[in-house]
């Protein structure tokens, strides 16, 4: 029987990337998104084409209190579409961008972070482990920023820094049960992330470019095949790893 993986925020930069590769690898895909369902089904019929099976759905990774239906709604698609109450792989990749620094960081902006970045994780994991295939895998976005620093990161970083300590007590957890648990840490990369400012913005850009010995950021597609990759029956042995996919940023 072939794999199937949960995305989170599959529908677009380093989700749609990770879908894609997936479905090279022969892994059917769940992708989610929040609020743009056509850029979603563009990705299931990219996915599709490819010869893989792949479903949208909606899911608000800051509304933990939606996890338990989410959760019923992959077990109803499981048994509809695969005939399985099962899936194998948990990508917990959606999340946003807000800037500030330690004087103008607000309380508003603080907590939206945390939710989707943390707690999200950490409670979507907790309602869909029962889910879980036994010898699974989950990858967890971390991010650059947790090993160095930007101005106006501080809380952004911090949380990734705690993905990546979480990222090690969900390995010791549930490595009795096979399934390995690890973090990638992309840098700086060219999608509409934090609303494309490292895309979009020229001097934000050649600034990152030149902290890597490559001399450009990256792109979705130093990403997702890395992660698809993880996924891998090659990679079993590896879990508790913060893994950084930056092009060797600021070495």
């Amino acid at each position: 029987m072939g794999k199937i993986a949960i995305v989170t925020g599959g529908g677009r930069g380093l989700g749609r990337s990770t879908v894609l590769a997936l479905a090279q690898r022969g892994v059917d895909v769940f992708l989610t998104y929040q609020s743009n369902r056509a850029e979603a089904e563009l990705a299931v019929a990219e996915i599709e084409a490819l010869g893989r099976k792949a479903v949208a759905l909606r899911l608000d990774v800051g509304d933990a209190s939606s996890f338990p239906a989410f959760a019923a709604e992959v077990r109803r698609v499981l048994a509809d579409t695969w005939q399985d109450d099962r899936f194998d792989h948990l990508v917990n990749n959606a999340g946003h961008f807000a800037s500030g620094t330690l004087e103008s960081m607000t309380e508003s902006d603080a907590d939206g972070l945390y939710n989707v970045h943390f707690k999200g994780v950490f409670f979507l994991t907790q309602a869909l482990l029962s889910l879980i295939r036994d010898g699974g895998r989950i990858v967890n976005l971390s991010s650059g920023l947790a090993r160095f620093t930007e101005t106006g990161t501080a809380y952004y970083g911090s949380l990734k820094a705690a993905i990546d300590m979480l990222t090690r007590y969900m390995a010791k957890e549930l490595g009795p049960r096979g399934i390995t648990v690890n973090s990638v840490a992309p840098g700086p990369i060219e999608t509409d992330f934090g609303n494309g400012h490292v895309r979009d913005n020229a001097e934000v850009n050649r600034h990152l470019a030149a902290a890597s010995p490559f001399g450009r950021v990256g792109l979705p597609e130093d990403i997702g095949p890395m992660i698809a990759s993880l996924l891998g029956e090659e990679h079993r042995w590896v879990t508790a790893q913060r893994i950084e996919v930056s092009g060797g940023i600021r070495l």
